[in-house]
């Protein structure tokens, strides 16, 4: 589960995140072309972003889509337009078909720890490139992500959802 949540907060903030359990060969990416979050990723936009405070240019990761068993490196730029600080937190949801595996309110802070990053975020550019080893068994299906970002004042950060369906090998 740490693995998942880690992966998360990477797709949020490498801009962030694939499901640490969304690798597995012979997939099927599901797409929103008017959500699409730019770049090579599965991710989408959760609604209209033009009060976000983060605004992403582009998520890419390599490969794409991922390979169980494999390394997965995901690169990220987005651009803050205030100061991330202490406080700031994200709603987080993963589903395996219908069934949810987490739902979870953590703080965005002390998973930034685990993606080498300072909090407070500083206003402006960032970039963030991450390495992931993907689990060589991942159990076929469509998995789901919900990630939706908050500061600490509850003014929306961002919103991200990804979806892939992986197929038996």
């Amino acid at each position: 589960m740490r693995l998942l949540t880690n992966t998360v907060f990477l797709f949020l903030f490498s801009y962030t995140i694939v499901n640490a359990s969304l690798f597995f060969d012979d997939q099927n990416v599901l797409e929103d072309n008017d959500r699409a979050v730019p770049g090579e990723n599965p991710l989408t936009y959760c609604q209209a972003t033009k009060d976000d405070i983060l605004a992403i240019e582009h998520v890419n990761l390599s490969p794409n889509p991922p390979s169980a068993g494999s390394n997965l490196t995901i690169e990220a730029v987005g651009t803050f337009a205030e100061d991330i600080e202490e406080g700031a937190y994200v709603n987080l949801q993963v589903k395996y078909g219908l069934i949810r595996l987490i739902n979870t309110k953590e703080d965005l802070c002390a998973q930034l720890k685990n993606l080498d990053k300072p909090c407070p975020l500083k206003e402006g550019e960032t970039t963030i490139t991450k390495e992931v080893d993907l689990p060589a068994q991942i159990p076929p299906g469509k998995y789901t992500v919900l990630a939706d970002v908050y500061t600490k004042d509850d003014r929306k950060i961002i919103c991200l959802e990804a979806a892939v369906t992986f197929s038996r090998a």
